[in-house]
């Protein structure tokens, strides 16, 4: 059997389309996780034996991981079915009749298939942007405001025929003025609509923004701040071309926390800790003498680690977010009020882990596992400050549990019966559900 240099990104699609762990398959297919992970980024070549064991593991044909197009675009095919339950069941018995006698046709299925859950993904982010982005709001005010003053200037000189000469040349200076600041807030607005990156110190993106797209761009992976690294100072110039005064300042505590959890748990004795555990995020931290969040953290910034992790404060506001693929997250606003994380905000110290499953096409499961810790800052007459997080893990194989259905917002998710729902959904879904303590 053929294999090419992307067999290892087959084996990996398969299983994040089937909602699979690495070490769960690694485990059926008789490999090392670490063996499979390198297998996944095509550093790795795989023996037929070793392949055909993960096919078996992964329940689809050989030849998909092995000779690519064709077997890839069958399960594409498969996937678009899914994501479409309303009207007659498609015969998926025949798919290979289907590809077979009509190439381009399945061609053309697939590509619309990409084309909407492509499409789905940006109304997601354009109407968080609409809805809740606090620059966007603040922007639109400006160029309202100029709008405004210029009329109300305008329409003084257009009705007033004795006007003193000095007040006209005072309104004439105040109309030059307001127009140019209309034209420069006009201006900022559409850079920021378009994503323009000419222009960062408009206000482009948030601070939280900037410091996650810069973590983004590194990968997630701060080696620096291991205890063999040369430590935060390395890592001061990057934070130095941040846009904003507030990104920095962002950035600087951030990494001062990933230094502490990286000096509390070394990336060596944390895998040590973990395979010993039996993945039990509580056990870790008892091990370490550490918050369980901080645990949190470091497993989802691991090298590889597919691993996406939320933060709130006891506002239940969003303070970070890496995401994990098919997990919608909302850039501003509030989350779905169902997500374990919020479960746990309101029970500090005690585990939440549930099953979830993401609204929209073809929804995929999640394991997640939910924390609450508490901080006193001002000693014991003070405030109680909290702060949840939940690690966002790929589900086991389906039908092992209950399973929760989540959606990222409600302005965007398309249960129409959910029990939970502040407002209706942009998608037009049928308003059905039952208000929150209706």
């Amino acid at each position: 059997m053929p294999m090419t240099a992307l067999t290892g990104s087959r084996v990996r699609e398969r299983r994040l389309a089937l909602g699979l762990r690495q070490a769960d398959v690694a485990r059926a297919a008789g490999v090392s996780a670490s063996y499979l992970n390198l297998i996944e980024h095509n550093r790795r070549r795989v023996s037929g034996e070793v392949l055909e064991r993960l096919a078996g593991a992964l329940a689809v044909p050989l030849a998909a991981l092995a000779e690519g197009a064709e077997g890839i675009l069958v399960e594409e095919l498969r996937s678009a079915a899914a994501a479409v339950p309303e009207g007659p069941a498609p015969e998926l018995d025949r798919v290979d009749e289907f590809l077979g006698r009509f190439p381009g046709w399945a061609g053309v299925t697939v590509a619309l298939q990409r084309r909407a859950a492509g499409l789905e993904r940006a109304v997601e982010a354009l109407n968080d942007r609409m809805t809740h982005d606090p620059h966007l709001s603040a922007s639109l005010h400006e160029v309202l405001s100029a709008v405004s003053s210029v009329r109300s200037t305008a329409a003084i000189l257009a009705e007033t025929d004795d006007i003193d000469p000095d007040w006209r040349a005072r309104f004439h200076r105040n109309l030059h003025e307001d127009s140019e600041r209309l034209a420069v807030g006009a201006e900022a607005l559409v850079a920021y609509l378009d994503g323009s990156d000419q222009a960062p110190e408009q206000g482009i993106r948030a601070p939280q923004e900037e410091l996650e797209q810069w973590l983004g761009a590194r990968g997630w992976q701060l080696p620096e701040l291991e205890p063999d690294g040369p430590g935060i100072a390395a890592l001061m110039p990057d934070i130095a071309g941040l846009a904003s005064a507030a990104a920095r300042e962002m950035a600087a505590v951030w990494l001062r926390q990933a230094a502490a959890d990286a000096a509390a748990l070394p990336a060596a004795q944390l895998a040590e800790a973990v395979a010993a555990s039996g993945d039990d995020p509580v056990r870790v931290a008892a091990r370490f003498g550490v918050a369980v969040p901080a645990v949190f953290r470091r497993l989802a910034m691991r090298p590889g680690s597919e691993a996406g992790l939320v933060v709130c404060d006891g506002s239940g506001t969003l303070i970070f977010r890496k995401p994990a693929e098919g997990f919608g997250l909302p850039r501003f606003g509030a989350a779905c009020p169902l997500w374990p994380l919020y479960a746990a905000l309101a029970r500090p110290a005690s585990p939440v882990e549930a099953e979830v499953e993401m609204a929209g096409r073809g929804g995929r499961r999640f394991r997640v596992q939910a924390y609450c810790a508490t901080r006193h800052p001002a000693g014991f007459g003070g405030p109680e400050l909290r702060e949840a997080a939940m690690l966002i893990l790929p589900a086991g194989p389906r039908g092992a549990g209950p399973v929760l259905p989540i959606g990222s917002s409600c302005r965007i998710c398309p249960r129409g019966d959910c029990p939970a729902r502040r407002e209706p959904s942009i998608l037009g879904v049928s308003p059905t559900a039952v208000p929150v303590g209706g």
